[in-house]
């Protein structure tokens, strides 16, 4: 299962209730109901909602836990204060204006003590794909911002939570998304290297040799994506 954020590391445990803002089509919800927590996932897009729902219930009927999905936004998240123990917001905070004001309202939902990560892609990334075309940033719904690592933490600190730790992901992806910006985004599923490299891609992931290669060198040479992890202050 191809994870941004290591569940490990955010230390999920059986019976948390973890939140996953942004939860696209569940991986993360999946992940983390294998390591026993109960998840609720949100999302505003309701096809990859509906792709998620019944997997996610069934297996977590399975493990005897809560998986459940629900369309909303992360400005008016339907929860009680402190309700979660862990809480996942990855690729989201590029796409919002106010994201100071997102991650106090992720922290509102987090329990005091509870652990946070958040993932957003990496500013050298970023440039490099705005380089190569402006389709990646003009598209609807794109990136509006590029972050530095230290401009997100500051404003994770302002919202409640405590920045503790921070690791690179998806190392692989980088040049994938250099070819399709190559290729120009609207028509890049016709190149043949754009739909080689995405094959490689699905076959790296049953391969642990691409796994190491990522993990130990690609993630600290070329990744796709940052991940802050902290915890909510009391």
């Amino acid at each position: 299962m191809l994870l941004t954020v290591d569940l490990e590391r955010l230390d999920i445990r059986p019976g948390d209730r973890l939140l996953d803002a942004g939860c696209g089509e569940g991986r993360h919800c999946f992940g983390a109901l294998e390591r026993g927590a109960s998840v609720v996932g949100l999302d505003l897009d309701l096809p990859s909602l509906r792709m998620a729902r019944g997997a996610l219930r069934d297996r977590a009927e399975e493990k005897g836990a809560l998986g459940a999905v629900l369309q909303g936004n992360v400005f008016q998240l339907p929860f009680d204060d402190g309700c979660f123990d862990k809480v996942i917001c990855s690729e989201v905070m590029e796409h919002v204006h106010d994201y100071v004001g997102a991650a106090r309202e992720l922290a509102r939902v987090t329990r005091p003590g509870g652990r946070v990560a958040i993932t957003i892609p990496t500013a050298t990334s970023e440039h490099l794909y705005l380089r190569l075309g402006d389709d990646y940033f003009e598209s609807p719904g794109g990136h509006i911002r590029i972050f530095r690592p230290r401009e997100l933490a500051r404003g994770l600190s302002r919202a409640g939570f405590s920045v503790e730790a921070v690791s690179f992901a998806h190392g692989l992806h980088t040049p994938y998304w250099v070819l399709r910006s190559i290729a120009g985004l609207p028509d890049a599923d016709r190149s043949r290297l754009v739909r080689g490299y995405r094959f490689m891609l699905i076959r790296a992931t049953a391969s642990r040799w691409m796994d190491w290669l990522e993990k130990h060198v690609l993630n600290f040479v070329c990744p796709k994506s940052l991940v802050l992890y902290g915890t909510r202050q009391v």
